[in-house]
């Protein structure tokens, strides 16, 4: 879900102002900025996602009027209790402009916990996150309002999915990214396969097979399954390319972007094997493996 808002970070701004009824300073634009929070302490933290608005100044450079920290919550944990104050604070002292925290909760009962104040301590000092749960991402079931705001409609399905509606956003949603361009709607396609449970995928399959709903269409099927095979060939040319570097085997670009390209999982296994052992790229790639 995260990478929706890297996509397009202006989401925050809609998902803030429609759905929770926060109204944001006026800015020119919305960039995904480090997400990087930690402060002059031994413990490293990291939100999942930081969104800074900014307005544009004569002879300046932009400014900061409002920053929000995305969070993705799918089960309780305690320990954002104490973590997320400090997120706000981090940020705020960096930035030096007002912070929201934006929780994002598919499921109702995490965001209900969610939502709950935060007490710090001083008094008059509570947080009380804002919290996008099945409650405030709207049904979507036009795919005249999906193609209007691919992201939302992503966001609808990922939240509405497991609903007897479900089927129906879901389609709306393929309808839409039918429209895009091949490699975008891939991508999007396979990032809404991703953010679902297996479950919860499969029954909306097997529904809409007997239903047969348009999203069942060639195109569909080739992107979903062409998005999951990039993404595992990105996992294993990562592994194989950190193994190189930590064995101080140096990779010239040349051979860096022929692996890069390479998608063929089962050569990529033998390659990632090899890595162990090779005295160079040119033995890896050369390599009758």
């Amino acid at each position: 879900m995260i990478r929706l808002f890297q996509e397009r970070p202006d989401l925050a701004a809609g998902l803030l102002a429609r759905s929770l009824d926060v109204q944001l300073p006026e800015f020119d634009y919305a960039a995904v900025e480090s997400a990087d929070l930690t402060e002059v302490t031994p413990a490293s933290r990291h939100a999942d996602s930081v969104i800074v608005f900014r307005r544009k100044r004569p002879g300046a450079d932009p400014e900061p009027v409002v920053a929000v920290i995305v969070e993705v919550q799918r089960g309780r944990d305690p320990g954002k209790m104490w973590s997320w104050p400090m997120y706000l604070v981090s940020l705020r002292t960096r930035l030096e402009c007002p912070v929201m925290l934006l929780v994002i909760c598919p499921e109702a009962a995490i965001a209900r916990w969610c939502s709950r104040p935060i007490e710090l301590g001083h008094p008059g000092l509570v947080l009380t996150p804002l919290v996008a749960g099945p409650d405030e991402v709207p049904v979507i079931t036009d795919p005249g309002q999906a193609a209007d705001d691919i992201e939302l409609a992503m966001l609808s399905v990922i939240h509405h999915a497991a609903t007897p509606q479900g089927p129906d956003i879901l389609n709306a949603l393929f309808a839409a990214l039918h429209n895009l361009d091949r490699d975008q709607g891939g991508m999007y396609a396979d990032m809404v396969r991703a953010a679902l449970p297996r479950e919860i995928w499969d029954h909306l399959e097997r529904h809409m097979k007997t239903e047969s709903y348009e999203y069942l269409s060639d195109w569909a099927r080739e992107n979903i399954a062409k998005g999951m095979v990039e993404g595992k060939a990105e996992g294993k040319t990562e592994a194989i390319l950190t193994v190189l570097a930590a064995r101080g085997i140096e990779v010239p670009d040349e051979l860096n972007d022929k692996i890069r390209k390479c998608h063929d999982l089962d050569r990529l296994d033998a390659w990632i094997r090899a890595a162990a052992t090779v005295q160079s790229v040119d033995a890896l790639l050369n390599d009758e493996l």
